[in-house]
């Protein structure tokens, strides 16, 4: 892969990134978001490729994008196809300052050192050119504008965005509901996308942790027949720096 073109976890990062704070909106999700954003690029690149709710290897050869190759290495050494939720909710440390940190060395933002309360050391980051960040909005604003079915890429772009919280974000306030509706719709036009972005909110929604279940069979105690619901762990999340 050449660098003509940005990767999905680039334009989801750039999407969330807050010109005015130098922070990123949505960080827990986030994290999620990139490493789902990674199966969807390796996916277009040939290199996965879904298997019913699972994702499998079909072409090990590297990328030459050195962050995709990383998750591309883990994943074959898995051996065998991997739920996308559990991949997606394992641990990802410090996904989001890898690629920010990416990006600073594409020359796409720039790192601002400061400091919160005038003694804890922060790092902002701005981006370098503006128009790139507005030419991707574009791209989610045209689907949502004119209805038409965008490209694998716009439409992944979109279904991660939904599934991470960005709506918010980049259609704020009750002027932005209809398009934050038109976003989340705009899941259905690509497969990959909507399987990674639908493993994101069941991460963020506990699934992850929950096991699967076989129907209880009624017993001399209960008569009813319906099975008793167990409880379940807390939500699973990437950690982050």
């Amino acid at each position: 892969m050449g660098r003509s073109r940005r990767t999905i976890p680039e334009e989801l990062l750039l999407l969330a990134l807050d010109p005015a704070t130098g922070t990123t909106a949505q960080p827990q999700s986030l994290d999620l978001g990139l490493a789902g954003a990674q199966l969807v690029e390796l996916a277009l690149a040939g290199r996965i490729a879904p298997d019913g709710d699972r994702i499998a290897v079909v072409l090990p050869r590297p990328t030459g994008d050195p962050t995709l190759d990383s998750a591309l290495e883990l994943l074959r050494r898995r051996g065998s196809p991997v739920r996308a939720v559990h991949w997606i909710g394992g641990p990802r440390l410090g996904l989001r300052q890898t690629y920010l940190a990416h990006l600073e060395r594409c020359g796409m933002v720039h790192a601002v050192a400061g400091q919160m309360c005038g003694v804890l050391p922060t790092t902002r980051y701005q981006a370098t050119d503006t128009a790139i960040s507005r030419e991707i909005k574009a791209r989610l604003d045209s689907a949502i504008r004119t209805g038409v079915p965008p490209d694998p890429r716009t439409a992944a772009l979109a279904a991660l965005a939904h599934a991470v919280g960005l709506g918010k974000h980049l259609y704020p306030g009750n002027e932005g509901r209809s398009s934050r509706s038109r976003l989340r719709d705009l899941i259905r036009h690509d497969p990959m996308g909507g399987l990674v972005a639908h493993a994101v909110m069941d991460v963020q929604n506990g699934v992850a942790q929950q096991p699967r279940r076989t129907p209880a069979r009624p017993n001399a105690g209960d008569r009813s027949g319906v099975p008793v619901q167990s409880r379940h762990g807390g939500m699973a999340r990437a950690a982050v720096h």
